[in-house]
């Protein structure tokens, strides 16, 4: 599929160029989550965010939104947990930038480094994509990356974290959804959805999108048939 075709993927995250995109971290879920070692948050997001640094390389990191998990204080872990992204970024030599999200709302409380609404890589504008971009599709981009939804589908009865892409699908440009970062995020099945259950207004036709799934044991990238063909082998 074109809309993917010069993207590598990895936990979750994706390299666009010299840009490693992830999105929906939210730091902090394990406060709210009442579990005593919640996977995924805090220490072990940082890790896999090294991991990523230290395979790619890339000149630019961008969260597309959600960097935070909504509350009305910030407790200590969670700038804890940000410093320490911050910090890995810093060692690696990368610019790490935000794009917030609707649950960004204490962001200036912890993160003093870049923030946009939506950040340009070539023809690809990613934002955290819960509301509907203002106005025409900027000149020249063809792709939206976007986070939101949490993505996952289940085959053969196992239900694993997945990208979806679909081509030409939001005023005439290529979108592609990320899923969670954060491990302790169940996330939304998106087998039988609709356009309407998606939270993005950026998905108008659920069946164009086709899941792609990173099988990290196997080292290898799954590409599956769009949802309108796919469904019914699911």
């Amino acid at each position: 599929m074109d809309a993917v075709a010069d993207l590598r993927f990895r936990d979750r995250a994706l390299l666009l160029e010299d840009t490693l995109v992830l999105a929906d971290l939210h730091v902090g879920r394990g406060a709210d989550s009442g579990v005593e070692v919640p996977v995924g948050d805090g220490a072990d997001m940082v890790e896999r965010f090294e991991a990523l640094l230290a395979r790619f390389e890339p000149g630019e990191a961008v969260v597309a939104g959600d960097l935070l998990h909504s509350f009305r204080t910030v407790p200590r872990t969670v700038r804890e947990t940000v410093d320490g992204l911050a910090a890995a970024a810093r060692e690696a030599g990368t610019r790490l930038a935000v794009a917030p999200g609707n649950h960004d709302t204490m962001l200036d409380s912890v993160w003093d480094g870049p923030t946009a609404d939506s950040y340009r890589v070539g023809d690809t504008l990613v934002c955290h994509g819960h509301v509907e971009p203002e106005g025409d599709v900027p000149d020249g981009v063809g792709r939206y990356i976007v986070g939101h939804d949490h993505p996952t589908v289940t085959i053969e009865g196992r239900r694993r974290p997945c990208y979806l892409a679909a081509e030409g699908v939001y005023r005439g440009a290529d979108v592609v959804i990320l899923p969670a970062f954060n491990r302790l995020l169940q996330g939304v099945e998106v087998n039988d959805m609709s356009a309407g259950d998606f939270m993005s207004p950026l998905v108008t036709d659920a069946d164009a999108f086709a899941p792609v799934v990173r099988d990290e044991a196997g080292g290898e990238t799954l590409a599956f048939p769009p949802l309108g063909e796919f469904r019914h082998r699911l």
